[in-house]
């Protein structure tokens, strides 16, 4: 499947279950593990279980299964690897504390290496 049509089947899943914030960044030049990461909040551990399923949901039923699920049961960070796109569905003080967007942006690598 195309990773821009992988994307779009993520992102429809996410908004389908009303995501917060959905942000999407593009690795490729800084991972070597994935191609883009989705980041997305749900305003309590039972609406970012709930995203985190419908996505699973959404991408098996085009074949698409994903390589690992983490954090499921306590439900405040849930990780979903789809290989070319790994997703992050966390609640809003989670993300807060661990700012994946600028953890993993272009520029904030670029300035480590300099």
């Amino acid at each position: 499947m195309q990773l821009e049509a992988l994307r779009d089947i993520v992102v429809a899943a996410l908004e389908e279950v009303k995501a917060q914030d959905i942000k999407i960044l593009d690795v490729r030049e800084i991972a070597s593990f994935t191609d883009l990461m989705v980041i997305a909040s749900g305003s309590s551990n039972r609406q970012v279980k709930a995203l985190a399923d419908k996505v699973i949901e959404k991408c098996a039923a085009v074949g698409v299964r994903p390589l690992g699920v983490e954090g499921q049961r306590e439900a405040e960070w849930v990780l979903v690897d789809l290989n070319d796109i790994v997703l992050h569905v966390m609640l809003p003080q989670t993300r807060d504390f661990y700012n994946l967007e600028k953890l993993w942006s272009v520029d904030a690598v670029r300035a480590l290496e300099h």
